[in-house]
């Protein structure tokens, strides 16, 4: 099992390199909308826990 998790890794990894090499433009996209997601969710539970506290 603990192999089988290092195989994934190393796929993930060498996924993401390969996206960033031949599109990064399209990758800063993504990380961006990550980030935004992010951020957003930590916005609403700011929110929620504001008016939790009114």
């Amino acid at each position: 099992m603990v192999q089988a998790k290092k195989i994934m890794l190393y796929v993930v990894v060498v996924f993401a390199l390969y996206t960033i090499i031949t599109s990064p433009a399209r990758a800063a996209d993504l990380v961006q909308i990550g980030f935004e997601g992010i951020s957003s969710a930590a916005q609403g539970v700011g929110h929620f826990m504001t008016e939790l506290v009114n």
